[in-house]
């Protein structure tokens, strides 16, 4: 799959697939943690990504697509994969545990601030007034979404440590895919990247998390917590994910998961019952603000729109 082009905002295409991403994504904070709530964290993640190989390969056979990584390219595929996959899953999900999850979800999501850095330094891409100012107002919501619980993310410094941790690393293996591109479609693309970040994870989970594990004694809320993971999260958002990262710049891919800790914090009101504050809108705002700077086109596209469109009246 090719990427798009260059420029400073998201292809037209792909805008209602970052609807459907930042919704699936957004609800999936109150679901993992429903769905942690009576299963090991690191069981819980080798579980999801079991699912998201079996489902991505599935996917991509029925589709007729190429599954086969070309030769030469196994050493990059792992390093993304290790980035993308071990390192947020396996720095996210403790992460969650040293801290509460919403403060964990916004540091975590302080991803594209490091995306766009890292883009800027590593492939070059322009570091524009419009990507600084999607960054400045990214941020400025996060702040208001913690609110007065910046004083309790000092209190947990191991935990925000691995949040921002699982931002860069995710920033990293993104910018990394963009420089370092692997010849395959999204749907195997993926599969192969959660293939490779399963083996670890695997092994991580059955050193760290002994004992039996019942799934009959599991509740419903936390059962439809993890059916959630499986089926939206680690299929189709995922995929969602590795096709607007390979389509888009990756600066802007980075800015347009901003909304996505906002739609976490909005649906833990329906999915938990907690009751959004005054900051709550008003980072809704700010953010909002930050990810126009990457769907809208700017001024000096628009003339071009309009001039390439004249010669058809």
């Amino acid at each position: 799959m090719k990427p798009a082009g260059t420029g400073h905002t998201l292809p037209p295409q792909l805008r209602w697939l970052l609807v459907g991403l930042t919704l699936g994504w957004g609800l999936n904070w109150p679901m993992m943690k429903l769905a942690v709530s009576e299963m090991a964290p690191m069981r819980f993640r080798t579980l999801c990504l079991a699912a998201g190989v079996a489902g991505l390969f599935a996917t991509a056979r029925a589709g007729g697509l190429r599954l086969r990584v070309p030769a030469g390219q196994w050493p990059r595929l792992i390093v993304i994969a290790l980035f993308n996959i071990c390192g947020w899953n396996i720095l996210a999900i403790y992460g969650v545990s040293l801290m509460a999850s919403g403060r964990a979800a916004i540091l975590g999501y302080t991803m594209p601030a490091w995306g766009v850095l890292l883009s800027t330094w590593i492939l070059g891409e322009p570091f524009t007034r419009r990507r600084a100012l999607g960054v400045a107002l990214g941020l400025g919501g996060m702040v208001f979404l913690l609110g007065g619980e910046i004083q309790a993310v000092g209190r947990a410094p191991l935990g925000a440590l691995c949040m921002v941790g699982a931002a860069f690393t995710w920033a990293l293996g993104t910018v990394i895919m963009k420089r370092w591109p692997v010849d395959l479609p999204a749907s195997s693309f993926t599969a192969w990247q959660m293939a490779v970040g399963l083996v670890p994870i695997l092994a991580l989970a059955l050193y760290a998390e002994r004992g039996p594990f019942n799934p009959r004694a599991l509740s419903m809320a936390p059962l439809l917590g993890i059916l959630y993971n499986l089926v939206v999260a680690f299929n189709f958002c995922y995929w969602a994910w590795t096709r607007i990262a390979i389509l888009a710049p990756a600066g802007v891919a980075s800015l347009a998961t901003m909304m996505i800790p906002v739609v976490g914090v909005f649906s833990s009101v329906l999915v938990l019952g907690e009751v959004p504050s005054w900051s709550d809108y008003a980072a809704l705002v700010l953010v909002v603000g930050s990810l126009a700077t990457v769907v809208l086109p700017s001024r000096a596209a628009r003339p071009a729109v309009r001039g390439a469109a004249a010669p058809t009246r």
